[in-house]
């Protein structure tokens, strides 16, 4: 084991660095896993001339390491943790008017920097495992370089064990680079492939079962997250010897339970230690000197077409297994197993994605406004924020009225900024103060970023009753971080009526408001993503839920937390947002219009129901298109109307303009708008009648062109007999007269139309009105085959006259004609 005052690598470059900070006012460190530049580098500060009586800050990128480093930092100078050394990080804090080495976490650190930009009592600030990336990391960095304008004196140390030290050393002015060479102790790498038939947890607790047969001293394995953490403890058991404890280790631990498993084993033990990412970096966990790397880890990625952030699980970087081994060499010679070939270690990226160009901006932009800047341009970044997130966040911060068209903060933003929570969430409790409900909205709050806290129900109504009745010191603390946020928010008279979770939500999350939609446990959410419980939940039932946490796919979220939430609050909460639509549309089978009120919140349906059809130009045009979609033929056509149209149509065929073409499929296009117009009053099919369709093809078939067609194309035929035969402008081969043959006995010329241009094509009909020749050429007939067809219908019809020279027979609609 390690002794405080035991060198270490770091020991060699601490001079060299001395030197930097003295000249140069900014440094890079690179240093690998176990270097010791975590605990050795601050307290090698406290003595350099230029710290004065400023402060030193260091961050750290988890709360874990934080109380770590601090607490092993405090050991070296024989005090306990608050005097010279202390820590700073969410729901807990040691620090007193004689600490001058404040180790924080790095979303501590930007409250602390935006609400004194100048630092004026910091000496330096130090970016510890600044190769993790995080979001907060970057923002305090770009922060810190851009408050050192002001702040000359400022000294800012980058320090990593896996890290571009050039592009860092740009960034920062061309900074000097310090290198410290060569690990605290070797560490052995075998690598055990992995079985893709096989579940994780299972080889892993076999790997781990033989390493602790093969090796001395404790286990210290990474996986994905905390389900796999506990697979993995229970395929362990029956597996290893009774004399080994297994711990779990991930970020939903209490501060207590933590410790525990960092803390040496008890006397003649060993221990298992199952954790997370968290213990990849800037920790020492006591009798550590094997690591077994699942070569996973769980990130979130945030979507910025949907809002929602989700969880992922990747092949962690060729730095962060290089992280992850460092930690078996932390104390002694180790050896770390690798569920992966060795030839696939090439294939991993080299360093993890900055949280930057994955994660939702929101904080971002409303800490930069803050700060006065609504261009991330004016500020130096290690990787700019991507344009797309950027815009979605600024939109979301747009709506909550934090920010003004141009990214300036507004007065409603400054109070948004005063509490150290997500957007959303500071909006949630802000907005519950009017109602005397901040303290319930701000546990709320606690809950949604500390999870485990009221236990793991997916109902956060059932977790906030929890998190009420709960003894110890992560729940005291929890309620009373939640009654800080309260107060600064401005608590004012506190109610007694308790609201419930997803009223508070509603206000965090208005896009993710659920309503059902399907089977059970099934739903859609205002933003029009849809979002399922299992079935077996007791929330699966909510006719509407606020969800706080989803994961999966935009298309296939899974709910993880979530709370019920009442119609009649969504009303109230959003009476100004709901939209207020009357729809008309045609139904088919009754053949007239419906009209519907809706009343809507996004995609959310809150009211539905039948209403009287409004009449109008809307209304008639609907009924209109409606009829054109199931045909024009449908119409109340009178017989005329029908001859017209063909007669019409016939003439648009033949001569083109000015004769309009109306025929069913042209009169159908464009939803047939020349219908709509005489419809003012009608809504249904029923309700349309001859009069209205003679006012219609009164426009389409002008009056003035009447005359003409009657003259051009007569509608009729008067047969010799006196019969008037309508005319069939329709008839695929032209216009086409139909009648019996002997009407036309007598007749020498063939009957026309279009001033005798156009033949009609004659279906002469026996007496049983049956076809028995066409013709277009009625003399030839006559003189031609009509002895042949005569012939025949003398003997099919001996009744009637059937004379040899029908040109001078009389026209007959009789048997026999009568005699003169």
């Amino acid at each position: 084991m390690v002794r405080p005052d035991d060198p270490l690598p770091i020991d060699d470059a601490i001079p060299a660095l001395m030197g930097a900070l003295e000249h140069d006012m900014r440094a890079v460190l690179v240093a690998p896993p176990g270097a010791g530049k975590t605990t050795r580098v601050p307290l090698a500060l406290l003595d350099a001339p230029w710290r004065g009586d400023r402060r030193i800050i260091m961050l750290e990128p988890r709360r874990l390491a934080a109380r770590a480093a601090a607490a092993r930092m405090a050991a070296t100078l024989g005090e306990p943790v608050g005097e010279t050394v202390g820590y700073r990080v969410r729901l807990d804090a040691r620090v007193s008017p004689r600490t001058r080495i404040e180790v924080v976490t790095e979303g501590v650190f930007t409250r602390m920097l935006l609400e004194d930009p100048g630092l004026e009592t910091v000496a330096a600030v130090l970016f510890d495992e600044f190769h993790e990336r995080s979001l907060e990391g970057d923002l305090g960095l770009a922060l810190t370089l851009d408050a050192s304008l002001l702040r000359e004196d400022l000294r800012i140390l980058v320090m990593s064990a896996t890290l571009d030290g050039a592009r860092v050393s740009a960034l920062l002015g061309d900074a000097p680079v310090i290198e410290s060479l060569g690990r605290a102790f070797p560490v052995v790498t075998r690598h055990v492939p992995r079985n893709p038939l096989e579940r994780l947890e299972t080889q892993m607790a076999r790997t781990i079962a033989e390493a602790m047969k093969a090796e001395p001293g404790s286990v210290l394995a990474f996986l994905p997250g905390q389900a796999e953490i506990a697979r993995t403890a229970e395929a362990l058991a029956g597996r290893i010897p009774a004399d080994v404890d297994v711990l779990p280790l991930h970020g939903q631990l209490d501060a207590a339970a933590q410790d525990r498993a960092i803390a040496p084993a008890n006397g003649g033990r060993r221990k298992i230690v199952l954790a997370t990412a968290i213990a990849e970096t800037s920790l020492t966990i006591e009798g550590v000197r094997i690591v077994v790397d699942s070569g996973l880890a769980r990130v979130p990625l945030h979507d910025p077409a949907t809002g929602l952030t989700t969880l992922a699980t990747r092949p962690v970087s060729r730095a962060g297994a290089d992280q992850r081994r460092g930690r078996a060499g932390r104390t002694e010679p180790g050896i770390c197993y690798r569920l992966w070939a060795e030839a696939q270690t090439a294939a991993r990226p080299a360093f993890e994605t900055p949280e930057i160009l994955a994660a939702d901006l929101a904080g971002l932009v409303l800490d930069l406004a803050l700060w006065g800047v609504a261009d991330p341009a004016q500020l130096r970044f290690t990787d700019p924020p991507p344009r797309p997130a950027w815009t979605e966040a600024r939109a979301l911060l747009e709506t909550l009225g934090a920010i003004d068209a141009g990214g300036r903060i507004t007065p409603s933003g400054k109070a948004l900024s005063r509490l150290p929570l997500h957007p959303r969430l500071a909006h949630m409790v802000i907005g519950a103060v009017s109602e005397g409900a901040a303290e319930e909205a701000a546990r709320l709050a606690v809950l949604l970023g500390e999870r485990g806290l009221g236990g793991d129900d997916s109902d956060l109504d059932h977790r906030l009753e929890r998190l009420a009745r709960e003894r110890g010191p992560r729940a005291d603390n929890a309620r009373t971080l939640a009654s800080r946020w309260a107060a600064r928010a401005g608590s004012g008279t506190t109610s007694t009526e308790r609201l419930g979770a997803g009223h508070h939500l509603a206000r965090a999350y208005p896009d993710r408001i659920a309503q059902a939609a399907g089977g059970r446990g099934r739903f859609r959410l205002a933003n029009g993503r849809a979002a399922s419980l299992d079935g077996t939940d007791a929330l699966a039932d909510a006719a509407f839920l606020v969800v706080a946490d989803i994961t999966g796919s935009a298309g296939a979220g899974r709910i993880r937390a979530a709370a019920r939430i009442e119609r009649t609050t969504i009303e109230t909460l959003f009476s100004g947002q709901i939209i207020e639509t009357e729809s008309v549309a045609f139904d088919e089978a009754g053949r007239s219009l419906r009209a519907r009120k809706r009343r809507q919140l996004g995609a959310l349906l809150l009211d539905d129901r039948t209403a009287p059809v409004p009449p109008g130009p809307e209304a008639a045009q609907c009924l209109a298109a409606g009829i054109a979609g199931i045909g024009i033929s449908t119409l109340p056509w009178t017989k005329e109307q029908k001859v017209l149209r063909a007669r019409a149509n016939y003439l648009h065929r033949t001569l083109g303009e000015p004769w309009p073409d109306l025929s069913d499929e042209t009169l159908a296009c464009d939803g047939a708008a020349w219908l709509a117009p005489h419809l003012s009053d009608a809504t249904s099919l029923a309700e349309i009648d001859a009069q209205t369709l003679d006012a219609a093809l009164g426009l389409l078939l002008p009056w003035a062109l009447r005359p003409q067609i009657d003259t051009l194309l007569p509608s009729h035929f008067t047969a010799p007999t006196g019969n008037r035969i309508p005319i069939d402008y329709e008839a695929e081969n032209g216009p086409a007269l139909t009648l019996r043959v002997q009407e036309l006995f007598g007749l020498d010329v063939h009957p026309s139309v279009a001033n005798g241009q156009v033949r009609l094509l004659l279906i002469l009909l026996s007496p049983a009105q049956r076809p028995i020749q066409t013709t277009r050429d009625l003399p030839g007939f006559w003189r031609g085959s009509w002895k042949d067809v005569a012939k025949d219908l003398k003997g099919r019809y001996p009744r009637h006259h059937w004379p040899d020279d029908p040109l001078t027979a009389d026209p007959t609609v009789r048997a026999k004609p009568r005699r003169q």
